[in-house]
């Protein structure tokens, strides 16, 4: 474990260099501006580096086997049919698997780190408009309802374009209604929820969902899941707005 824990922190490390040079290089270099607090800002990397670390090395030790471990059990014969019926497996003796789908969905993306930070930016830039909270859970509602039919995607053995082109339709669609203040943040949320914690949980359970389900190939209809997990934040944040406008606005007209 100390080997992995040094490892870690030494590729840790390599990636984060780089870009404090970037940093430190232009602030030196281009503005030709000393940079303020400079021993506070050398101890953030240093934090930056040992936190990724000890995060990363946990993730590897705790979260991912137990839900690559979680995904095969719950589609194991037995589990399925526990009474040990001959007939064909179908969809809906999948359901545990879809509602564990949604529950890591909802869970990762609200310990997601990248969603916290975009969540108190926008929270900053707005003036408080948007809810640190309440951009956090309506991005991991979509993340959750994403994923979940994702794995149902799988289970059926549909083409994944019929859902991802629906899908695009919505946010279209609703692009053109949704409060112009959340459309970018909207569109950025799909983006920032797939990272570090989420991406390789559900990349594990969609494999290991298309390893087990009868007829499924681990190489066509493993992936795709965060696909879904990009996807679905942006209409739910988008919803998100468009309900709280809608309620603003109807008590408004009760106060009037």
């Amino acid at each position: 474990m100390f080997y992995q824990l040094l490892e870690t922190l030494l590729l840790t490390a390599r990636d984060v260099v780089p870009i404090a040079i970037i940093l430190f290089g232009f602030q030196l270099g281009v503005l030709k501006r000393p940079i303020p607090n400079w021993r506070k800002v050398a101890l953030g990397f240093v934090y930056v580096i040992i936190g990724l670390t000890f995060f990363l090395v946990g993730l590897e030790l705790a979260l991912f086997p137990i839900g690559e471990s979680m995904a095969n059990q719950l589609t194991m014969p037995e589990f399925l049919h526990p009474d040990g019926a001959p007939t064909p497996f179908i969809w809906q003796d999948y359901l545990w698997v879809y509602i564990f789908a949604a529950a890591i969905g909802f869970s990762t993306t609200i310990a997601e780190p990248s969603l916290i930070a975009v969540a108190i930016k926008a929270n900053e830039v707005s003036g408080g408009t948007i809810g640190i909270q309440g951009l956090r859970v309506s991005v991991a509602i979509g993340v959750a309802f994403g994923i979940s039919l994702g794995c149902f995607r799988i289970v059926a053995g549909d083409p994944i374009h019929y859902y991802i082109m629906g899908g695009y339709i919505i946010v279209v669609i609703q692009t053109f209604y949704a409060p112009k203040i959340i459309i970018p943040l909207a569109y950025d949320s799909g983006g920032v929820t797939t990272s570090t914690v989420t991406v390789p949980l559900v990349a594990a359970l969609g494999l290991g969902l298309a390893t087990n389900v009868d007829g499924r190939n681990p190489l066509i209809d493993g992936f795709g899941l965060i696909a879904f997990a990009s996807l679905f934040p942006i209409i739910s944040v988008m919803a998100y707005a468009q309900i709280a406008e809608y309620i603003s606005k109807r008590k408004a007209a009760a106060e009037q």
